[in-house]
């Protein structure tokens, strides 16, 4: 069965760390196989350390490869029709083992007040209620929590009658730390064991007690009266209540039982009623002995048993074992209890977080309040200012609308005189074409008057040349007047001189006087005639 294993790993782990020789956590494999041989003879298996020379290619394991190995080879023999009590004797003889293994490192001490036994049982104490955890190189490291320890200790000092101090244990446990064994033992002999006060007598009866309650599971043990089954008186036994068992002595130092009680979940207890008046009595019924009737010494004690035979019932059929259960439901509350703490701290650092950024939240929110009050003012200004700036754009807007009245009007007048303009841009334009016309008419008038005066010009020339020749025939007819009048004068002077014969001066006469095609023109017809030219130039 797997729980056997794991009720077993915190002793096999204290054999383990007694064989290791140095400090890389592993064991070499010849150390195992004795302790390996050792468990498998207690077990009825032989030759198990065997495959440890085949199990893996190192020559050392950890303790987890270790812890595997029988698992899988050693434990894996245990099945679950394997019964209670074989269990239980399995658990003791390996405890044994280890305890033989790993004693002479937990029994060298210098100021010892426990005696071996005494230490073999508290050893035993240690490994059910201790647990394993890592250390900083992820190696396996068994401790005891405080709480149980505590627990331990508070009994041990008030089974031999003295007085438990928790808030000192508290402020020593927070010193420690962590509870390992040979610091569990150290702080039970120095602190919590009256010292020399009292004999080892009374230090073995108190850590035996604690061995009983813990490791042998009693529920309860005191005296009861019980009734006989032949005869119907009542004697006084010692009972010890285990789950699933009450066992009945004739003395507590009795060691064979005169009776036992089997117990399972179709048992139960209850009291019995004297008249209606309550009784120390009580009936335990169960289904092979039919009603056993015991009796308690006072009602208090009656009610604890029936509490006890309650609880003894109701674990009866558990192979874990009771004070296994009770301190697996510890240690899950712890685990719960130190879990919601580290939530509640994760929480609470959360909040404080959370609560830093609603404050940061708080005072930007603020900023932004004084900020959004600014722009609120400021907007309120420019509301302001929007509704003057409305106002002067309504009046604008009524400005706008007389402007545009009065455009209109300038508009319809512009367009009249728009009209008028056109009308004389057209008149303009025909007077224009007109003086076009007119103008082309006296381009065609300067042209034909430009024509006529180069003509006249040509004809100018013309004349200009023939008044040239008429001046120089005027010159020749001048020349010829006056050398016919210097001859005529000549001539006459010769007449004069001598006188001629008729016929001779007749033709004297006539040769000097010229022929009508000859004669020249006379000096008023050439003056009159150069006026002419003149006047037509």
């Amino acid at each position: 069965m797997a729980h056997l294993l794991k009720n077993l790993t915190n002793s096999i782990w204290h054999a383990f760390h007694a064989l290791q020789a140095d400090a890389t956590n592993t064991v070499a494999k010849s150390k195992l196989k004795v302790l390996t041989a050792n468990i498998g003879t207690l077990m009825d298996l032989y030759g198990v350390e065997k495959g440890l020379e085949h199990y893996r290619s190192t020559q050392s394991l950890t303790f987890d490869q270790y812890i595997y190995y029988l698992q899988k080879e050693v434990f894996s023999s245990v099945t679950d029709a394997t019964s209670v009590q074989t269990l239980k004797t399995m658990e003791e003889g390996v405890d044994e083992i280890c305890w033989l293994v790993c004693k002479k490192i937990y029994l060298e001490r210098s100021h010892s007040v426990f005696n071996d036994h005494s230490v073999y049982q508290l050893f035993r104490i240690y490994c059910l209620l201790a647990e394993t955890d890592s250390d900083a190189t992820d190696s396996y490291l068994v401790i005891m929590h405080g709480d149980e320890v505590a627990r331990i200790a508070s009994h041990l000092v008030m089974s031999l009658g003295l007085q438990w101090d928790a808030a000192d244990f508290s402020a020593l446990s927070v010193a420690i730390g962590t509870f390992r064994f040979p610091t569990f033992l150290a702080v039970l002999e120095s602190k919590y064991s009256g010292g020399n006060t009292l004999d080892v007598m009374a230090l073995s009866e108190a850590i035996d007690d604690l061995y009983q309650i813990y490791i042998e599971n009693v529920v309860k043990k005191g005296y009861l009266m019980k009734k006989g089954f032949l005869l119907p008186t009542l004697r006084y036994f010692w009972f010890i209540l285990r789950p699933g068992e009450l066992t009945y002595y004739k003395d507590p130092q009795q060691k064979e039982p005169s009776g036992l009680i089997l117990l399972n979940a179709n048992c139960w207890a209850d009291t019995v009623t004297n008249g209606g008046k309550p009784d120390r009595r009580f009936v335990l019924s169960t289904p092979e002995h039919r009603c056993i009737e015991l009796m308690a010494e006072d009602h208090k004690g009656r009610l604890q048993w029936l509490a006890a035979l309650q609880t003894a019932i109701q674990h009866s059929s558990e192979k874990i074992g009771y004070q296994r259960s009770l301190a697996n439901q510890r240690r899950s509350l712890r685990q719960a209890i130190k879990q919601e703490k580290e939530e509640t701290k994760l929480e609470l650092q959360h909040e404080r977080q959370a609560r830093i950024a609603a404050e940061i939240q708080a005072r930007k929110l603020e900023t932004l309040s004084k900020e959004e009050g600014a722009k609120v003012q400021q907007l309120e200004d420019v509301k302001q200012k929007l509704e003057l700036l409305l106002q002067e754009e309504k009046q604008a807007l009524r400005d706008e609308e007389i402007v545009r009245s009065l455009q209109a009007r300038v508009l319809r007048e512009e367009w009249e005189k728009r009209e008028q303009l056109e009308r004389l841009q057209q008149e303009q334009q025909e007077l224009l074409e007109m003086e076009k016309m007119k103008r082309m008419e006296f381009e065609q008038m300067q042209k034909q008057n430009e024509q006529q005066l180069q003509n006249a010009e040509l004809r100018l020339q013309h004349l200009e040349a023939e008044r040239e020749h008429l001046d120089t025939e005027l010159r020749t007819a001048r020349e010829k007047v006056k050398r016919a009048e210097e001859a005529q004068f000549l001539l006459e002077a010769q007449i004069v001189t001598r006188p001629l014969r008729g016929s001779e001066r007749i033709r004297r006469t006539q040769s000097f006087i010229p022929t009508t095609k000859e004669r020249p023109l006379s000096i008023e017809k050439i003056d009159s005639r150069s006026m002419t030219i003149q006047k037509n130039i």
